[in-house]
């Protein structure tokens, strides 16, 4: 039965389940069942020589599984394919953890691990804060959903039954439920409310970084200064390396070397060193 069920899955790829979902859980509803046998014979196969071939058809054929138990979270308002996708990268850890040796089916032992990928998927994407940070806060966060038998909220003593059937206080079970039926509020207004009525975003009363005024006068000061102080300093130099200066570097049409040492009838490398010169003497004179 092992080589039937290989040939019959030889070209598929289902292990992510994308474009028609329907067609996704036809697919994957129709791939034999594997035997006990069959079972162990392709976990030994993967254990002992790293059969990757032997890993694909367990996986593949528990597929059909993972699309069963993620059925049972579409409640969260999570869309069932990326449910069924989480649960798969579960099923494919199990495979990797798999002892065929323990006698036990694959399907008992995978349980726990696409369970725990659908969990981890459900707290991270269900709000934007989360609601279950530590183990017995997500142990709660699923266990009272199931408890709540309608959207209100509990009574006080339905609070009560819940907290003993759970083996927690009342009070982390209020708060579990309050954390439950909270929402993410929206940040960005509505595009049909009147600017009258319109509630910006939190974003649009920050300050911006470069907008502190005390920094603006301090960058305003800086750069006069320094704009004061290069032009006193450049009255210091001589007519000739303050024209080469002002033609290499305060002009929007800058000059190179070579234009300046035909002007000057002088050889380039001769005008470099008139520049360096300058912007030495320049240096020290604004360093005063």
């Amino acid at each position: 039965m092992t080589t039937a069920v290989a040939i019959s899955m030889k070209d598929l790829d289902l292990t992510s389940p994308v474009g028609n979902l329907g067609a996704y859980i036809q697919a994957v509803g129709a791939i034999a069942v594997l035997s006990k046998e069959d079972e162990q014979a392709l976990a030994r196969r993967y254990r002992e020589h790293e059969d990757l071939e032997a890993a694909r058809e367990l996986v593949m054929a528990h597929l059909r599984f993972v699309v069963h138990i993620a059925k049972g979270y579409t409640g969260y308002g999570l869309p069932i394919g990326d449910l069924i996708q989480e649960g798969n990268v579960g099923l494919m850890k199990a495979v990797k953890r798999f002892d065929p040796d323990f006698d036990v089916r694959l399907v008992s032992f995978a349980v726990h691990w696409i369970r725990a990928e659908i969990h981890e998927f459900v707290l991270r994407n269900w709000r934007i804060v989360k609601v279950a940070t530590t183990k017995a806060q997500r142990k709660l966060f699923f266990n009272l959903r199931k408890s709540k038998k309608s959207l209100a909220w509990l009574s006080h003593a339905e609070t009560e039954a819940v907290a003993k059937d759970l083996g927690v206080s009342p009070r982390e079970v209020t708060e579990m439920e309050r954390r439950l039926t909270a929402r993410d509020p929206g940040f960005d207004p509505l595009p049909d409310v009147r600017d009258d009525d319109r509630a910006f975003a939190p974003a649009a009363y920050l300050p911006s970084a470069d907008a502190d005024p005390a920094v603006l006068v301090e960058k305003t000061d800086w750069n006069d200064d320094a704009t004061s102080r290069m032009r006193k300093a450049l009255t210091t130099l001589d007519e000739r390396s303050r024209d080469i200066l002002e033609s290499r570097w305060l002009t929007e049409d800058k000059q190179t070397l070579h234009e300046l040492a035909d002007q000057y009838g002088v050889s380039a490398e001769r005008i470099r060193q008139i520049e360096a010169s300058a912007i030495k003497k320049l240096g020290v004179v604004m360093a005063v």
